[in-house]
């Protein structure tokens, strides 16, 4: 069962219009796709992914509701040069939910997951060439260390990285089970008792096979380009590197250059394009994260283009 995490408030927040053309970033299961698509019905919907399980599951699902709407098979990188192709260079809303989807986690056979068994796969794309498998086996410790501490904000990956690598010297560690033995031995116990000890790598690993963090900043740039006036970006972010990245872009467009502060009066050609809908960002409510406890670590920052 798939959750779209802060859907009423994703919904609300992307003041939708039944006549505007709408981008989902990140398609997944298509839930919030969904319920935008039942709102847009003389608009449109663009939806992008890479999972090609989740775009056939999709399509299928969308289906049902309406007709325009196009899914396009690709890393949401490319998004302004594919809806160029379409003739489409403006748009009235664009999400991008950052979570790996439920059906991604639990399915065992994609790897994503570190309370089933499975092959060390984590790709988004399953025609990527790098897996979980390659940087679990290949990369150095040194490069391990850093993404483990970079990307999972990961206090004991010195341990982690050296027992990885210690392990993989007598066999090739092929398995999500596996990889959690040795994370879990790599902790102090202390740090197993609260949550999943490998949380924190497995989030690492799987960034770093996406490339995830590399293209959302770029990506966002590309986001804001199309929005056109009144226009909103909505974005979930499930980590706190995604946010602070989400959360100072934000803050660099919609706000006025340190150098022309002090002006009586600032030329319209240097005021922000964009406003913050929310000073602070919107979390789940209290029913949700009953509900849904993945949801747990999720934030919502919404930003409009005002001229």
């Amino acid at each position: 069962m798939h959750y779209s995490v802060m859907l009423p408030e994703v919904i609300d927040s992307l003041n939708l219009k039944t006549t505007g053309i709408y981008l989902d970033a990140t398609l997944g299961y298509a839930g919030h796709t969904s319920e935008i698509l039942k709102r847009v019905k003389r608009g449109f919907i663009f939806a992008f992914d890479q999972d090609i399980n989740a775009i056939e599951y999709s399509r299928l699902r969308l289906a049902k509701i309406g007709t325009n709407f196009k899914i396009i098979k690709s890393n949401f990188l490319y998004m302004k040069e594919k809806l160029q192709e379409e003739g489409v260079s403006k748009v009235n809303g664009i999400l991008f939910d950052l979570g790996v989807s439920s059906p991604q986690l639990d399915v065992n056979t994609r790897g994503f997951s570190y309370l089933h068994d499975a092959k060390l796969d984590m790709r988004m794309d399953l025609d990527n060439k790098l897996s979980a498998y390659n940087v679990v086996n290949e990369y150095s410790e040194e490069d391990l260390k850093r993404i483990i501490y970079t990307y999972g904000e990961e206090k004991y990956a010195k341990n982690i990285a050296s027992n990885i690598v210690k392990y993989r010297k007598e066999k090739k560690i092929e398995t999500t089970l596996e990889l959690v033995d040795i994370i879990r031995n790599s902790v102090p116990v202390k740090a197993r008792l609260d949550k999943n000890p490998a949380r924190k790598t497995f989030q690492a690993i799987r960034i770093e096979v996406n490339h995830e963090l590399e293209i959302l900043e770029e990506s966002l740039r590309k986001a804001l380009d199309l929005l056109d006036i009144n226009g909103r970006l909505a974005v979930i972010t499930f980590h706190s590197l995604e946010d602070r990245i989400v959360k100072n872009l934000f803050k660099e467009v919609t706000s006025v250059d340190k150098i022309l502060q002090g002006l009586p009066e600032i030329p319209s050609e240097y005021l922000p394009k964009f406003k913050l809908i929310n000073n602070k960002a919107i979390t789940p409510s209290e029913k949700e994260l009953k509900e849904n406890t993945r949801s747990r670590s999720s934030k919502l920052r919404v930003i409009e283009r005002i001229r």
